[in-house]
């Protein structure tokens, strides 16, 4: 496995848009399908937001690493934090059936990728995602009725 790159941004939401744009940049020169780029790219960005709104509990001063592996055809993603440690148990989405805005960014990130799992970081704090993709496995995800809703609904 090889890492390609790693990225510290503090965890601000104004700092994803150019997380957004490095994403897509190198999934793409790593052989992503295009069927999955918006999709891969909605994924972190929704797990980098959930760290900042929940982990970090909109502190702006709180740190977020994204590392970004290669194995065979595979891209594996691992996002730290370095917030309290979360309770694992209770990650997850809400009632898909219950009708507001907000809490689909772990359904998401679920649908879209081919692995998730959470974890706690060994030291005293911080927690840990890792995400796995293949590069050339194509996901359907309606990224354009996810974003009308989020534009209707903003969270």
């Amino acid at each position: 496995m090889i890492r390609l790159e790693r990225i510290h941004l503090l965890s601000r939401a104004d700092k994803l848009q150019p997380l957004r744009y490095f994403v897509r940049e190198l999934a793409s020169q790593q052989g992503c399908c295009d069927e999955n780029l918006d999709c891969m790219v909605m994924a972190i960005n929704e797990a980098c937001m959930n760290v900042i709104q929940h982990a970090y509990g909109g502190r702006e001063d709180g740190e977020i690493i994204v590392e970004f592996w290669k194995d065979a055809g595979e891209l594996l993603v691992r996002i730290y934090d370095f917030a309290e440690k979360v309770d694992l148990q209770s990650i997850k989405s809400r009632d898909l059936n219950e009708v507001r805005p907000g809490g689909l960014g772990v359904h998401i990130i679920h649908q879209v990728m081919d692995s998730v799992e959470y974890k706690n970081q060994s030291a005293s704090i911080g927690n840990v995602l890792e995400m796995r993709k293949q590069l050339n496995k194509p996901v359907k995800c309606n990224v354009g009725v996810l974003d009308k809703n989020k534009a209707k609904n903003p969270s």
